[in-house]
């Protein structure tokens, strides 16, 4: 029997919860079980892999691969937060979860997207650096910086998150113990409230906000910026490498935002779509970016790519020698040249 407890106006209040999973497919929830198995699978070995060559090899420990590393390991954060216990309900139909469970689970899936949010925007402050200022690249993203940009991220993703936790806690869930999602997604808990929760529904705005307006904004002007500095310095294939630059983290950036954004006016809006379609786009922003964003911003990079496939016995890849991008020199004391030069071993990083 589920848990209930009195709440301040005397009406009870559940405290434990069913998470349903996706509830138009309940007899088909074991055969779900393989294909997100193999997506959980995937995720652990892509992330996992990227964060140990990069640890092993020293050559790796630049700006651009502690950040790639960082993604990783908030991929893989947000990833262990979600899947054990969906499998688990898949396979032994036991989605029962306390509110507090619940409430942590909240807290560590929308803690996750604003780091993941944060990293990425690290990641378009690195490249503007490389591309942008290539001679002075090494002097300005220490891996100082990086510790106070990682730590600040944290700071920002607690304070917009635990405000929104808060709120919820403390709301009545009169109405029903049946979560029709298999995640404690805010909307989806905050709707079995028998109270009023316009504070609770602003937050949730806010922390779209957030993520989509503020992050994109600052994104879309660092790029810019590469883009215009590309197409006055660079030429040729340095031009398409730079272009290349910008849209591997623009298309993952477009991915990311869109499907959350998407979510987000459907659980909203659309009445009438079934609570599968809700769930299912929850599982594109949930669950597919961390498991795609090793991929990208791994295996597409050649000093990674050439590591992993060494360790598996394979032949180096062509071309992918380690080098030293950036001399920690004043740019205006160099000529045009020298900056070209250096404006491609930063496009080179991420272009392949």
């Amino acid at each position: 029997m589920a848990g209930e407890t009195r709440s301040p106006d005397g009406n009870l209040s559940y405290t434990d919860f069913i998470l349903l999973g996706f509830p138009g497919l309940q007899e088909f929830h074991p055969l779900l079980f393989i294909p997100f198995f193999c997506l959980y699978l995937v995720n652990v070995v892509a992330n996992c892999t990227i964060i140990y060559t990069i640890q092993v090899e020293e050559s790796l420990h630049s700006p651009m691969y502690l950040l790639i590393s960082l993604l990783s390991a908030v991929g893989l954060c947000s990833t262990n937060a979600i899947m054990p216990q969906m499998l688990l309900a898949f396979l032994f139909h036991s989605g029962r979860v306390s509110l507090p469970g619940c409430l942590a689970q909240m807290f560590f899936i929308y803690l996750m997207i604003i780091m993941d949010s944060s990293v990425l925007l690290m990641m378009a402050l690195d490249r503007y650096v490389a591309i942008c200022k290539p001679l002075r690249y090494m002097n300005i993203m220490s891996k100082r910086l990086l510790a106070m940009l990682t730590l600040a991220a944290l700071i920002r993703g607690i304070s917009v998150v635990c405000p929104m936790v808060v709120l919820a806690s403390r709301l009545p869930f009169c109405q029903s113990n049946i979560i029709q999602h298999f995640a404690c997604e805010h909307i989806a808990l905050v709707s079995l409230a028998c109270s009023s929760t316009p504070r609770n529904s602003i937050l949730g705005m806010v922390v779209g906000a957030v993520i989509i307006i503020f992050d994109t904004v600052c994104i879309l002007a660092s790029y810019t910026s590469i883009v215009h500095t590309a197409l006055q310095i660079a030429s040729g294939s340095l031009r398409r490498k730079a272009f290349h630059t910008c849209s591997t983290q623009l298309l993952v950036m477009f991915f990311m935002y869109s499907s959350f954004l998407s979510s987000s006016i459907v659980y909203r809006a659309g009445q009438a779509i079934s609570q599968d379609v809700h769930n299912l786009l929850s599982t594109i922003y949930l669950l597919l970016p961390s498991t795609v964003n090793p991929i990208i911003y791994g295996m597409r990079t050649k000093e990674i790519k050439q590591r992993v496939l060494r360790s598996f016995g394979r032949r180096q890849v062509a071309g992918a020698e380690p080098h030293e991008a950036f001399p920690a020199r004043d740019d205006k004391a160099l000529p045009s040249a020298a900056k070209k030069e250096a404006l491609g071993a930063a496009a080179e990083d991420i272009g392949g």
